[in-house]
């Protein structure tokens, strides 16, 4: 019997310069998402949350208009099983630029572009990887970008990383536990 252990994501030694990953999964927006954000962070500018206000704003063509917060954090998080599953820390995020509005209902995918790599001069167990990482909705219109350096581990030291799996007290799982 061969059991597989739980492992996700890429390690150092998977990326290459040059390379792009248009990341798998795409996240639609919903009313409740942006409301609740907004909520959680105190964001009291109304073009989030009032329809009737947001009708005078002239960028926004009068649709309430997502939080960029959320829209940033949401493209990140579309990274992750491709770039930062496996992180042990994000170090730097610059030149965030927010190039079109995105609004509820709109679809948000996310591709990143590895620009640098190296192993770390104090971590032995890990290297940075630099990207830019630009979000994009359904019409293919980007909505965001940044460039982006994190901290990943060395895959000589995946069981370090998903070595988490708990062992089951009562033993391994067989077909004896359907019977």
């Amino acid at each position: 019997m061969t059991v597989h252990p739980a492992v996700m994501g890429r390690f150092y030694e998977d990326f290459v310069i040059g390379d792009t990953f248009q990341h798998p999964i795409g996240r639609t927006i919903l009313e409740t998402d942006n409301s609740w954000f907004t909520l959680l962070t105190l964001n009291t500018n109304q073009n989030h949350f009032n329809t009737h206000y947001s009708k005078f704003n002239p960028i926004t063509d009068g649709k309430v208009i997502v939080n960029s917060g959320f829209t940033i954090a949401l493209v990140m998080g579309l990274t992750v099983s491709d770039i930062s599953h496996n992180a042990m820390a994000n170090l730097a995020m610059t030149d965030i630029k927010l190039t079109h509005p995105v609004y509820v209902n709109d679809t948000l995918y996310a591709e990143s572009f590895i620009t640098d790599k190296r192993e770390s001069a104090s971590r032995p167990y890990a290297g940075i990887v630099s990207m830019i990482t630009r979000g994009l909705n359904q019409d293919g219109d980007e909505v965001c970008s940044w460039k982006r350096s994190v901290m990943i581990w060395k895959r000589s030291h995946a069981d370090e990383v998903n070595n988490h799996f708990p062992q089951a007290k009562n033993g391994p799982l067989t077909a004896e536990h359907g019977a």
